[in-house]
């Protein structure tokens, strides 16, 4: 029976057992997408990524990324923790590298331990009410830190997430309603709270079988369009922010982020963090299913 190799891997993080699990398959190139889902499954981490070969010479590889449910065009933590580990296996050298993905061709920075990676083109959604969403997360309007400008709304540079801002006490507090959440149409929700430059989050997939995400790289990058859109963040050129995820869930987690910003409008995004090795092995190839 035929196996195809693959690392477990710690992103967000510089020690093991900390930040996002991710499971990074290689040798599959021969395999269909629902042999990957059911791959994913087996793994059920919030995210599985197959490396493959690229499909254009622009490209250094190419990403499959897939959660126990579905396939997604793109994803944060896969696409950090696929450049680190297939740097460190020696598909590629460190420096400048290119993922192709669902979402394009994305540019990724890659070190000894850690990436930057530049996430697609940025999306702005209208805003939301606040109330529905409050009441979806078991707050109460005490918990609220928006305004009519910094207003609930999605964002994103690949991959959108609702954005919902609090106070920070009222972080452990949350309590997602999935029926809610799919009444309202919510299937991805950053709840945060800002101060100083620094955000603390906590991230959630409702319904999903991974439900809160402890290390989210693509929320990230559109926290920053939010913030710009918010003017928590200048409207011209490239700020820093930072975000703390994961305390809740026990697993700490440390995203190193950038926004640069034209006429008030976020225009590219950056978030960086560090792959912490797990485990490594061969896992069988299930059958052919479709």
């Amino acid at each position: 029976m035929s196996t195809v190799a693959y690392e477990i891997v710690d992103v967000f993080t510089d020690r093991p057992f900390a930040g996002n699990p991710l499971a990074v398959v290689y040798g599959a190139a021969d395999l269909a997408g629902d042999q990957m889902h059911t791959l994913a499954r087996e793994f059920n981490l919030a995210e599985t990524v197959f490396v493959l070969p690229p499909t254009t010479d622009q490209a250094t590889y190419r990403a499959r990324i897939f959660t126990p449910e579905a396939e997604l065009p793109f994803a944060g933590h896969p696409s950090v923790g696929a450049a680190v580990t297939s740097m460190r296996r020696g598909l590629f050298e460190a420096g400048p590298v290119v993922q192709e993905c669902g979402a394009g061709l994305l540019p990724i920075e890659v070190g000894p331990s850690s990436a930057v990676l530049t996430g697609g083109t940025p999306t702005l959604g209208e805003p939301l009410d606040p109330a529905e969403l409050l009441a979806m997360a078991g707050l109460g309007a005490d918990a609220y830190a928006g305004s009519d400008l910094a207003a609930p709304r999605s964002a994103g540079c690949g991959l959108p997430w609702v954005f919902l801002p609090v106070r920070r006490d009222a972080l452990p507090a949350i309590r997602i309603d999935d029926v809610a959440a799919a009444r309202l149409g919510v299937t991805e929700l950053s709840v945060f709270s800002w101060e100083d430059g620094e955000a603390r989050a906590r991230v959630f997939v409702p319904g999903a079988a991974v439900p809160e995400d402890p290390a989210t790289g693509s929320a990230a990058l559109g926290l920053g369009v939010w913030l710009v859109a918010s003017a928590l963040l200048p409207p011209e050129g490239t700020s820093t922010y930072r975000i703390h995820q994961g305390i809740e869930m026990g697993r700490p987690s440390l995203l190193e982020c950038t926004v640069t910003a034209a006429a008030g409008a976020a225009t590219s995004a950056t978030v960086a963090g560090h792959v912490a090795p797990i485990a490594r092995g061969e896992i069988t190839v299930p059958p052919f299913i479709g």
